[in-house]
């Protein structure tokens, strides 16, 4: 994947090192929240959309904002700002102005946010509440050691498939999905993830486009965001960790899913094809 020569806008708030301080005040599903941005381990939306109404947030923590000098940082910052620039572009198609995300925050550990505790555990996630994106850059050993899926397209799709629950915040889809329900495997925590991992798909439809090649991604780079998304399949995650597959408890779609809605988002570039609310099967 290209991604060197790309624009970088310094959205970046590093708070490494610095731990979780003042975080009190958290109700009891606060401690383990499972925010709707959580990516990959499986906690129940309901507990999730429960914790994002009902629990406080932890006292705000402020980390060094700019451009990160370390490889990983600079990845971030290079990816998050592509990736506004598409929906900025989208957006003003649209006849509409883009915001983007208060920032991207990188931790390790654990982190106050305006939803409760970010931990490590959870995976990359967004809240809706301040409107920021938390990325533990431990989560990419995770997504190697754990998943087996490797390389930078792996791990722009996943930043791209939270800042795709950015553009439903702004959008107003998150509160459709709670009005939808909770769980099940058609409703309205399913129905979301797959619309951020279709999103994540048109953002690299668009990347080269916008970056005047700078940032791209070849067709083996698509198999590789496919790879990730299938890695981190409802059915799958249960398999290798239950043994079983429970339908009624996921939270993000089967792994055919994820790939699919990917795959629609990155064959179309139109976000318009990412309507997984109306779709009749998903």
């Amino acid at each position: 994947m290209e991604w060197e020569g790309g624009r970088e806008s310094g959205n970046i708030e590093d708070r490494r090192g610095m731990g979780a301080i003042g975080v009190g005040g958290l109700g009891a599903g606060g401690v383990v929240l499972a925010l709707i941005g959580y990516f990959v381990f499986g906690v129940s939306p309901s507990t999730t959309l429960g914790a994002l109404s009902g629990a406080g947030p932890a006292a705000q923590q402020q980390g060094v904002r700019g451009d990160p000098s370390d490889q990983a940082g600079r990845f971030v910052d290079v990816i998050e700002t592509n990736v506004d620039d598409v929906w900025t572009q989208i957006f003003r198609q649209q006849g509409q102005r883009y915001q983007p995300p208060a920032g991207v925050v990188l931790y390790d550990q654990a982190t106050g946010t305006g939803c409760g505790l970010g931990q490590t555990a959870m995976g990359p996630f967004y809240c809706p509440n301040d409107q920021k994106i938390y990325l533990d850059l431990a989560f990419w050993q995770e997504l190697s050691g754990r998943f087996g899926v490797q390389g930078d397209a792996a791990k722009a799709y996943v930043i791209a498939h939270e800042m795709g629950h950015h553009v439903q915040n702004l959008l107003g889809t998150t509160d459709q999905a709670q009005r939808l329900g909770a769980h099940g495997a058609e409703r309205g925590s399913v129905r979301l993830e797959l619309q951020a991992d279709c999103y994540a798909g048109v953002w690299a439809a668009h990347a080269s486009e916008v970056s005047g090649g700078k940032v791209s991604m070849d067709p083996k780079d698509i198999e590789e965001g496919l790879r990730a998304a299938s890695a981190v399949g409802d059915d799958t995650l249960q398999k290798q960790s239950q043994g079983q597959v429970m339908p009624d408890s996921f939270t993000h779609g089967t792994s055919a899913q994820r790939m699919s809605w990917f795959r629609r988002g990155a064959s179309s570039g139109d976000p318009a094809q990412c309507d997984t609310f109306s779709a009749a099967k998903l």
